[in-house]
């Protein structure tokens, strides 16, 4: 691989400079801040509830135990996460997008949770001692992360001997016919449905783009295991549209 190619990402299908990566995500998710949640629901006919708690329940925690949830935005796993850990427990809700965290912030108070704190942080740059977590969770957030290899290596880095990682993605359907019609939907309706919400469809483009070209579930599952994970594996929810890869950290 050459040089160049080293500072070439993709930005959806468009290749971009690694550096100005970022950047464009942060402007995707600061237009989409104020009615993610909904567009959330709507996109997922509300499935993506049942896949988070799904994500919640597969991670070991118990009373008093610590968390971080990466790119966390409007605070979904950390409010599940709450009463799991309960009030001797610690969260950390992290983004690197200030409005997607001002809308967690926001739902953190009126839900009630107390033991949740939020941060500005980069998933590939982590501001923790290491071993600090007894869990740490990404939700729909790994495939917008620049390098996802350095990504998962801080990861481990911040989990405890024993610690779990969850990830929960957008992956491959598991049958032809499913993959089909999840590509008509997310380039010809997930657009217009952007534009009529949001009022704007490019950042919905991006994200169905965002999706194709994040690694396969076996991909991913190998990624997990050069970055010195074990006990790894990965399960299908809804026929493979979204996969929840997990790992633990060596005891």
């Amino acid at each position: 691989m050459t040089k160049e190619n080293k500072n070439e990402t993709h930005f959806g299908y468009k290749k971009v400079n690694s550096k100005e990566k970022p950047d464009l995500v942060k402007e995707v998710f600061d237009s989409v801040s104020n009615k993610y949640d909904l567009m959330n629901d709507l996109m997922s006919l509300g499935i993506h509830r049942l896949w988070k708690k799904a994500t919640v329940q597969m991670s070991n925690l118990r009373n008093g135990n610590s968390v971080l949830d990466v790119a966390g935005g409007t605070g979904d796993l950390a409010i599940l996460f709450s009463d799991i850990v309960g009030k001797s427990g610690e969260i950390f809700l992290s983004d690197i997008n200030e409005k997607m965290l001002k809308v967690g912030r926001d739902r953190i108070i009126d839900s009630g949770c107390n033991n949740i704190q939020n941060l500005v942080a980069d998933a590939e740059d982590l501001p923790f001692e290491k071993e600090k977590f007894h869990c740490i969770s990404i939700a729909f957030g790994i495939r917008n992360v620049t390098n996802k290899e350095k990504a998962l290596k801080e990861f481990y880095r911040c989990l405890k001997p024993g610690g779990r990682l969850l990830v929960l993605e957008f992956s491959n359907p598991e049958y032809n016919w499913l993959s089909d019609l999840y590509d008509l939907y997310s380039f010809n309706l997930l657009p217009k449905l952007g534009e009529w919400i949001v009022g704007d469809s490019k950042s919905y483009e991006y994200l169905a783009e965002s999706i194709r070209m994040h690694p396969s579930q076996d991909e991913f599952l190998k990624m997990l295991n050069h970055a010195g994970f074990n006990n790894t594996n990965y399960q299908n929810m809804t026929g493979g549209i979204v996969a929840l890869h997990t790992g633990e950290k060596n005891k």
